[in-house]
């Protein structure tokens, strides 16, 4: 909302020296957003005055029309002599007042005026057009012709208002109050604590029989209409400067005085209006809702398909307005054409004042993507009580500005309705803010914003009507709060319950995050929408459960409208955007939740806001949502350890992905089983399934390897590029959640070579598998360090496997024999479970 300080000063006696600046901080202090001032005029420097046009040259032999013109300036220019101007525009003729800019003169933008020699001819200044004064759209697209009742040699900066304030204001949208002139006078008023001149304050005749004939078919859609005529209207009336000049401040353009009257009201008082050329109305002008597949040609030209909840504005032919949001081209307001002598012009005009429901013009408006500056105020709250006095403005302005008269009929349909009462505990602002404001303060700020207030500990406040958005008591502490200031309410630090802190999930989240970034990884937040395409990108089967998706009624974005089941998406849409800028040599993690339907489907209750909700509300609305488990992921790509005089360095591979999910064991205190595997996105060659066991039985939570080389390239990713993900709940179920220190052991370490003889297609996991429950438990630890391929010394498909044995007493120091024992003994059950060969 734009709001020129001129004519905020018509309804608030601000003082002389108050500046745009010094409203803003007393509004943006009240809290309204005042995004900017905008000072008008400020680089305009004169001299610039009214001239008459007294003769016109065509100049030719140059590409376009050029016009040598004598203009009368009057004692302007020092002499009283014609000025001489070269100009090109086209839309005056001699005889027209016009605005002139001589030498010396400085335009918007630091555009210097000075004579110049220009098509052979000297031009001593230049003929304005509203573009070149900073004056905004006027409808001409050409030079400024003023009334010819306009004085020569006046000073046009002054006759044209170009020097003012402009305040901008971004409306929330529960303040429809502030889309008008009016609503910010009201708040600027409260602000400096000066009285405020209502200019809705008028006498308005009571209804009528001899009105138009209106009936009112829908009223929850419309629950107040009022009709009034004016008759006899000027054809060649034009809207006087200081209106069109006031329209193109607020950001309107002039049109005709009949349409800029409306709009002038408008922003005045809030109040949308809507004039229809009587002679063009048949009959009675109804309102219901529309019938489906009706028709209408809106005021833009465009031909329209009615729904069946769209509320209109009919005649006896059928919809003539579509309601609150644009009237229709066969009642338009006809303009004045010279050329035709009157020919068709309105002179006989009704006035409609209406208030329609928020939601329904909302929706419509919607519907047919349609939004006007009428339907922003009605979605946002109209003062219904305002329609009488807006409809009054206009029909005042009409009869002043183009000789109307208005008859006597007022017609004014009205449903039956009270104002809106709330019971507040006087003390209530005092508890909400933590400051004591006292029942005085509060009575004496709810009067400021217009309510009505009676009552001494239990205050019962009436809600002024143009503040619908006043419908509890909090909404009242709130005016009292901000009024009194957002400024002075006291920092406080809260103080929590001694003897709570992080829970130990939170505690866990954390260790894994800084392990994780302990080891090269660098977290990424992603948003947890996906498109369902991209699980055929992962290339998942059709049946997997991770394609089950919880889809949004009301997404972010058409594209991506499910929750996703999977940290992957995201993570290796982060990994070839940045591959993308260059950053080649990448390892990303992500800790968050995923998103899993229940089977059962149930709809989720709406929880009290009167009262704490309890357990068993809590617990009946998380039955509602689908289950959340925590995941972990990583994803890796180019160069794991980078060349340099320290070595070659090394890319990344499938075991640095499975190094990262141990990482994650390890914090979690989890036994992590690791395995050959095959799922989804992973090369079925180079994929590890990761599994934990709950209750005696293992279960799979996780996989972790190189992606495939099919899903790499469907995703612009880099060649061998790995990830893993986990599932972090089941970590945490199944792991200790006491950090646990390493031993140091007083005792020395026997160590044990052995190297076994398998078929190539044995893992390697079975194997050490084997060898660790074989030697029981004097083993500390075991580490593969060898893989031997060779046909010609083990045989074809055969592999050997070279694991380093640790073993170790915790109450003595062992022998040869006994560590010699325990290596036969994994050596055995490794034998008897993989056929596993002793090499050489």
């Amino acid at each position: 909302m734009r709001v020129p300080l001129s004519w905020l000063r018509e309804y608030v006696d601000l003082p002389a020296t108050e500046t745009g600046r010094d409203v803003q901080a007393k509004l943006i202090s009240a809290g309204l957003e005042v995004e900017t001032v905008e000072h008008l005029g400020a680089d305009l420097k004169g001299p610039l005055v009214v001239g008459q046009v007294l003769t016109i040259e065509e100049l030719e032999g140059f590409k376009k029309p050029i016009r040598f013109c004598t203009v009368d300036v009057g004692q302007a220019n020092g002499t009283g002599e014609p000025q001489e101007i070269v100009c090109g525009a086209r839309n005056f003729s001699a005889g027209d007042k016009v605005v002139v800019v001589l030498p010396g003169a400085t335009l918007p933008g630091g555009f210097s005026i000075s004579a110049r020699k220009t098509y052979g001819k000297t031009s001593h200044g230049m003929i304005c057009s509203s573009d070149e004064l900073g004056m905004g759209d006027d409808g001409t697209h050409g030079i400024i012709v003023l009334p010819p009742e306009t004085e020569v040699g006046r000073d046009a900066i002054e006759l044209l208002e170009l020097v003012d304030e402009v305040l901008d204001i971004a409306v929330t949208a529960n303040r429809g109050d502030c889309l008008s002139i009016r609503g910010v006078a009201r708040e600027t008023a409260i602000a400096y604590g000066l009285p405020l001149r209502d200019p809705a304050l008028l006498d308005v005749p009571g209804p009528n029989a001899f009105g138009y004939p209106v009936k009112v078919s829908d009223p929850a859609g419309c629950d107040r209409f009022t009709a009034r005529t004016v008759t006899g209207l000027s054809p060649e009336a034009r809207s006087p400067i200081w209106l069109q000049r006031r329209l193109q401040k607020v950001g309107m353009r002039p049109i005709s005085l009949a349409v800029d009257v409306t709009n002038y009201v408008m922003m005045e008082l809030g109040q949308p209006l809507h004039a229809y050329d009587r002679h063009q109305v048949q009959g009675t002008i109804g309102v219901r809702r529309a019938q489906e597949g009706e028709k209408i040609v809106t005021l833009d030209g465009v031909e329209r398909k009615l729904h069946a909840e769209d509320l209109v504005i009919t005649d006896d032919r059928g919809p003539i307005g579509l309601a609150g949001v644009m009237g229709g081209a066969d009642t338009e307001i006809a303009d004045h054409n010279p050329s035709e002598e009157g020919a068709g012009a309105t002179t006989d005009v009704i006035i409609e004042a209406a208030h329609f429901d928020q939601v329904s013009v909302a929706r419509t408006a919607r519907r047919h993507k349609l939004s006007s500056e009428a339907s922003r105020r009605f979605e946002r709250g109209v003062d219904p009580q305002a329609a009488s006095a807006a409809a009054q403005r206009t029909v005042d302005l009409l009869v002043l500005l183009a000789g109307g008269t208005a008859e006597a009929g007022v017609t004014e349909v009205v449903a039956p309705g009270a104002p809106h009462t709330i019971t507040v505990a006087a003390e209530h602002p005092d508890r909400v803010a933590g400051v004591t404001y006292g029942r005085e303060t509060v009575v004496r700020r709810l009067q400021e914003v217009g309510c009505d207030v009676y009552g001494a500990d239990e205050l019962v406040v009436t809600v002024p009507s143009w503040r619908p958005d006043l419908t509890d008591p909090n909404d009242l502490a709130e005016e009292v709060i901000r009024l009194e200031g957002y400024e002075n309410l006291p920092s406080t630090l809260p103080r929590p319950p001694a003897g709570r802190g992080l829970t130990g999930r939170q505690r866990l989240h954390r260790r894994i995050g800084r392990a994780l970034a302990g080891a090269g990884y660098v977290e990424a937040l992603n948003y947890p929408f996906v498109s369902e395409r991209v699980f055929d990108q992962l290339g998942l089967e059709a049946d997997d459960p991770a394609r089950r998706v919880v889809t949004l009624v009301n997404p972010l974005s058409d594209e991506e409208p499910a929750l996703r089941t999977s940290l992957l998406p995201g993570l290796l849409a982060a990994l070839r955007r940045n591959d993308g800028r260059g950053s080649h040599d990448l390892a990303l993690f992500e800790t968050g939740l995923v998103f899993q339907p229940r089977d059962a489907a149930k709809a989720a209750a709406n929880l009290p806001v009167d009262r704490r909700p309890s357990p068993d509300d809590i617990a009946a609305l998380d039955a509602a949502l689908p289950d959340q488990p925590r995941h972990v992921a990583v994803v890796l790509a180019g160069a794991r350890e980078q060349a340099g005089w320290w070595g070659k360095g090394r890319p990344a591979d499938w075991a640095d992905a499975i190094e990262a999910a141990r990482t994650v064991a390890r914090e979690a205190g989890a036994e992590l089983g690791i395995r050959k595997g095959q799922y989804g996105p992973w090369h079925p060659g180079r994929c590890a399934e990761l599994t934990v066991t709950v209750d005696g039985a293992e279960r799979v939570v996780g996989h972790a390897g190189e992606l495939h080389p099919r899903v790499l390239k469907t995703l612009g990713l880099s060649a061998r590029a790995c990830a893993m993900e986990l599932d972090l709940d089941a970590l945490e179920r199944v792991g200790d959640a006491v950090p646990q220190a390493p031993s140091i052991s007083t005792f020395p370490v026997a160590t044990q070579d052995v190297a076994l003889v398998v078929d190539a297609y044995v893992p390697a996991a079975d194997v050490e598998a084997a060898l660790r429950e074989g030697a029981g438990e004097l083993l500390e630890s075991i580490r593969l360090f060898d893989v031997y391929e060779n046909a010609e010394q083990l045989g074809e498909g055969r592999k050997s496997l070279a694991y380093a044995l640790r073993f170790r007493a915790d109450d003595r120091t062992l022998t040869v024999d006994e560590a010699s024992a325990a290596r036969e003994a994994a050596v055995a059950l490794a034998t008897d479970r993989t056929g596993a060969v002793l090499r050489g």
